[in-house]
C-alpha cells in the first residue's frame, strides 16, 4: 500500500498541499515508480494518485488535508505524535525536530501510516511557497 504523508505550516493554503503532492508524484515518475497499472495518465487532477491509497498527516493537521483527499477520492489517516517521533526519516529539518520531534513530518506520516516495514519511495518534496511537504512510502499492508 502506498501512502502520501504530509506536513505543513500553519500559514499553508490548500494550493500548498496540492503543490507538494504534485512534486512528490513528479519524483515518483522520475524514478519510474508511477508507471504501469497504477492509473497514471499524466493528469494529476483526474488520475494522479500513482498507486497511493491513503493520505496521512498528524492528528491535529487533518482539516486542510481533507479537501485534497476529497478531490483525489482518497481516505485520510491521522498519525499520532508518538508514531511521528518513532518513524525514522531520511531528511532532517531543524524546525520539524523542534516542533514535532521528527526530522520530517511528511516522511514520518507516510511511514507510520504505511505500517511496519514500510519504506520511503519519495523523500519529502516541498511546495514552491515552502509551506507544505509531501513524501510517499510503501508498506506491505493491503
Amino acid at each position: 500500500m502506498r501512502v502520501a504523508g504530509f506536513g505543513y505550516r500553519s500559514g499553508a493554503e490548500p494550493s500548498s498541499l496540492r503543490a507538494a503532492w504534485e512534486a512528490a508524484l513528479a519524483a515518483l515518475r522520475a524514478e519510474g515508480l508511477a508507471e504501469g497499472g497504477d492509473g497514471w495518465t499524466g493528469d494529476p487532477a483526474r488520475h494522479g494518485r500513482a498507486g497511493c491509497v491513503l493520505l496521512a498527516a498528524p492528528q491535529d493537521k487533518l482539516a486542510m488535508l481533507q479537501a485534497l483527499a476529497a478531490q483525489l477520492g482518497l481516505p485520510v489517516r491521522a498519525v499520532s505524535a508518538m508514531a511521528l517521533r518513532a518513524a525514522p526519516t531520511v531528511t532532517h529539518s531543524p524546525a520539524s525536530l523542534a516542533a514535532r520531534g521528527t526530522g520530517s513530518v511528511a516522511e514520518a506520516s507516510a511511514l507510520a501510516a504505511a505500517g511496519p516495514g514500510a519504506r520511503l519511495l519519495v523523500t519529502r518534496r516541498i511546495s514552491a511557497d515552502r509551506r507544505a511537504s509531501c513524501a510517499i512510502a510503501e508498506g506491505t499492508d493491503s
